[in-house]
């Protein structure tokens, strides 16, 4: 698969990054870049190049003298690229044989697309996880971060539920390894507990930080409408089986519930500012046209916005 295959989408910041240099987005800082930062007097020593040739020439005749203007432009650089990946039980549920999302399969699926993404802008990927012991923060820079959603989808998905906020907060504190305009795209089905402050905090660092959201349409988004059903039920994080009556009753408070619950989610990222990604199909078409709509959502607000 090459960096810039079907699966690419484009990393569309709302702010000017301070990333990696030699990337496809204006910077913060002054350098060689596409975005005109501003105009300067020339001074012994600037290229020829920088030279503003026609504001030049109109300051000079207003002046009565020989005036030069350069052009300051904005360095164009590469924001740096981190997935936070939900190890929780709840996202290894619904693998085959059920013809449900595969929350497994949309996981590795949704960081194939971003790792080939980061390529693509020449950006530095890094990726945090953590299972049942310690968090896990590796940093694969500019080389091959697709090497990461080959296994992303395998091992155990034991981390506590509560572990995405604890996640959340350990990207906090390494903020000096992620500078203003990092794309942070945290991968969950956010059936854990994540803790209101800790989004608040997030939202108050100058990051992209992205949601992806994996959720069954049927069971999680909403729920069948079931009436005297006896259904078996797993237990994501013991495997215990049991059955369950569902009468009608049941099914729509639980279908009420879910889609309530979806729904407040929604409203706490976009009140922080947080265009999410909802995946709830786990083939990389299906993922890879979720991450490119994201993307023209952001674009098109940016337009908006200037």
């Amino acid at each position: 698969m090459t960096a810039r295959g079907a699966d690419v989408f484009p990393l569309v910041p709302r702010r000017r990054v301070a990333g990696v240099p030699f990337g496809e987005r204006a910077s913060l800082r002054r350098g060689r870049g596409t975005d005109v930062a501003g105009t300067r007097p020339y001074v012994p020593g600037d290229p020829f190049a920088a030279i503003d040739w026609a504001t030049s020439a109109r300051l000079s005749t207003a002046r009565g003298g020989d005036e030069f203007v350069v052009r300051e432009r904005y360095a164009d650089e590469a924001p740096r690229v981190l997935v936070v990946c939900d190890r929780s039980p709840t996202m290894a549920v619904y693998g085959p044989p059920f013809p449900w999302l595969d929350k497994r399969r949309a996981l590795a699926a949704a960081t194939r697309a971003i790792a080939a993404s980061a390529v693509a802008a020449r950006s530095d990927f890094g990726y945090l996880d953590q299972t049942l012991t310690l968090p896990r923060w590796t940093e694969s820079g500019r080389a091959a971060p697709q090497s990461f959603a080959d296994h992303v989808g395998e091992g155990t998905f034991d981390a506590p539920r509560d572990s995405l906020g604890r996640l959340l907060e350990l990207v906090r504190v390494r903020r000096a390894d992620l500078p203003s305009g990092s794309f942070v795209f945290v991968l969950s089905d956010f059936l854990g507990r994540v803790p209101p402050e800790v989004l608040a905090r997030a939202a108050g660092e100058r990051w992209e930080l992205v949601p992806v959201v994996i959720q069954d349409p049927t069971w999680e988004r909403s729920f069948p409408l079931l009436d005297g059903v006896v259904v078996p039920v797993a237990d994501p994080e013991t495997g215990e089986l049991r059955d369950v009556r569902i009468t009608g009753r049941d099914s729509r408070e639980r279908r009420a519930a879910n889609e309530a619950r979806l729904q407040r989610l929604l409203r706490i990222f976009r009140r922080l500012g947080h265009e999410p990604v909802l995946l709830d199909e786990h083939s990389p078409a299906a993922v890879a046209r979720a991450f490119l709509a994201w993307a023209e959502r952001r674009r098109v607000t940016r337009r908006v916005r200037r």
